[in-house]
């Protein structure tokens, strides 16, 4: 089993086919995942087509991984299946709420986890996409998603063509809480992210975008509130048309 301190994202693939067989293994494996009421509120879209994966990458900033890589997986969170279930039996569904889409959402990135670490135990490599969110209503029209279903996580999946450096990580201290929140000092603040401000990458990265520190690398140039506050607002547009608001 491959150990989560060597787990790395995977962008470059090898011209080395997923199989049905074994993918269909591991799609299987992942739905023993924890899941609310043991509805497994979720689907996933395959995709393989370069016809498709053509039109999935502009939702996704045309990342090359998206058409490079041998699978496409489209997690979503998905009460449509359930709804229809209750209809043909009878039974009342009241799944158009926002509660619903949370319910869901946390169901489909459940299984998104186990599934990523039963590829790591494979050997395969993966990218999880935090675009999917970004552009939602682009990947809804692609995939012809219906009422009650919403994109939430997509994963490039194949055999790794290279073996990148690992990223650093926040320490202990700074994510788990003793009974209570602890709001951070500046102190707590300077040995958090210390480490990360001095590794030489983010110290070049600032350089070159003439910031004054890595945070404004984020806020300014990565994820700006100018640009939160615009894909909100289609995020929300998106669970309006998928029925959830």
């Amino acid at each position: 089993m491959k150990n989560l301190d060597t787990r790395r994202t995977i962008r470059k693939y090898a011209q080395k086919p997923v199989s049905d067989t074994l993918l269909n293994r591991l799609l299987t494996e992942a739905s023993r995942t924890q899941t609310m009421g043991n509805l497994q509120l979720y689907s996933v879209v395959v995709t393989r087509s370069e016809e498709m994966k053509q039109r999935l990458a502009p939702a996704h900033f045309n990342q090359p991984m998206v058409t490079e890589a041998p699978v496409v997986l489209t997690i979503c969170a998905d009460f449509h299946r359930t709804t229809r279930w209750c209809e043909e039996r009878q039974a009342m569904p009241g799944y158009d709420n926002f509660l619903s889409f949370q319910n869901a959402a946390i169901d489909a990135l459940l299984y998104t986890q186990t599934l990523c670490n039963l590829m790591d135990e494979e050997g395969l490599g993966y990218c999880y996409l935090g675009t999917t969110v970004y552009l939602p209503m682009q990947i809804i029209e692609a995939l012809q998603l219906p009422k009650l279903v919403m994109p939430v996580a997509t994963l490039t999946v194949g055999w790794p063509a290279e073996q990148p450096p690992l990223t650093d990580r926040l320490p202990l201290e700074s994510f788990v809480h003793s009974e209570t929140y602890h709001e951070p000092t500046a102190a707590d603040i300077d040995a958090f992210y210390g480490y990360k401000e001095q590794l030489p990458e983010n110290q070049h990265f600032v350089e070159i975008n003439h910031k004054q520190t890595l945070a404004q690398i984020f806020t300014d140039i990565r994820y700006t509130k100018a640009d939160n506050e615009a894909m909100s607002e289609g995020l929300k547009e998106a669970l309006r048309h998928q029925g959830f608001f």
